[in-house]
């Protein structure tokens, strides 16, 4: 373990990864370059199959694509560093690559919170008040609110940065993760963490939790909605078309709260892998869950695959 004294002499982090054990990098790497592939081709294809076709231009699928755009900038932020790590012997990375890495990973995890809220509230309007939709979902109002979201979120990832990069780092620089995350950063810190831990509970609580408070009241609202609907029919037809959003939103916000809202002393392998729930495993999955439960994806993905072959 790489000791060091000062700020001055930090010149790099190591990252302990998910496994210490040398005959589980090369599965390990192959497990997640898979993934990683998966991930870009799948989110690939539905940015391509919603821009291009033009009954697809709507709303729901303008945030679904930029969903998908920022799931492969997250991704990226992340997985090509493991995969480097887990074929080298040391498993570095340097001060200011650890620091660019947390910026990106926070402000694209945001990011993904606030567009899923977004599409939650385009629902929310389309099953709740379908007649003033398309005054309120009109292409200004959608491209404002992405451009919001995508703010707020990186400058709550540039303001945790800045306060990381006021602390002493005396004790050891390895981070018992395979990212850098605020977390086991901070258990690394030989000086007062008090205000950057003050700040996670307020401010970054505050943008954790109001888009999952706009997300649980956008589906209180519809469920109500949804059970006065007299048919059977009707009352599927509304549920289908937030369904996919629902599972995603569980699997995303799940896992995030698992990490995050407990004691900093109590961070463990388990956390890990929760994270890569959120980071890896949501963003691999959701062009299957949308695609799978949408017909007209899924019919816009048929029409880009057969003119990808013709």
């Amino acid at each position: 373990m790489e000791r060091v004294n000062q700020t001055s002499t930090v010149s790099e982090f190591i990252l302990l990864g998910l496994s210490s054990q040398p005959e589980d990098q090369k599965p390990l790497f192959v497990f997640f370059l898979t993934m990683y592939l998966i991930t870009i081709t799948g989110n690939l294809l539905i940015i391509l199959a919603i821009h291009s076709d033009p009954q697809l231009q709507t709303p729901m699928y303008f945030f679904l694509s930029f969903l998908s755009f920022t799931d492969i900038c997250f991704t990226t932020a992340i997985v090509p560093k493991m995969l480097v790590n887990f074929l080298s012997e040391k498993k570095t990375i340097s001060y200011a690559g650890c620091l660019t890495q947390m910026y990106f990973f926070y402000a694209l995890g945001n990011s993904d919170s606030c567009i899923l809220a977004a599409m939650a509230f385009d629902r929310y309007v389309a099953i709740c008040d379908p007649f003033h939709y398309v005054t309120t979902m009109k292409p200004r109002h959608c491209v404002l609110l992405l451009a919001f979201s995508c703010s707020i979120s990186h400058l709550h990832s540039l303001l945790h940065i800045l306060l990381l990069n006021l602390l002493t780092f005396c004790d050891s620089n390895v981070i018992h993760h395979f990212l850098c995350d605020i977390n086991p950063l901070l258990k690394l810190s030989c000086t007062s963490t008090f205000v950057n831990e003050i700040m996670i509970k307020t401010e970054g609580l505050v943008i954790s939790v109001t888009p999952f408070l706009c997300i649980s009241f956008s589906y209180i609202r519809i469920l109500i909605t949804i059970i006065n609907i007299p048919s059977a029919a009707g009352k599927h037809k509304a549920f289908s078309t937030c369904g996919s959003h629902l599972t995603v939103v569980t699997l995303f916000y799940g896992s995030i709260f698992y990490v995050y809202l407990q004691p900093l002393s109590s961070y463990t392998v388990r956390d890990r892998v929760a994270t890569i729930v959120y980071t890896v495993l949501s963003s691999m999955l959701n062009p299957f869950i949308y695609s799978l439960r949408n017909k007209d994806l899924k019919r816009g993905l048929k029409k880009l695959m057969g003119g990808m072959r013709s």
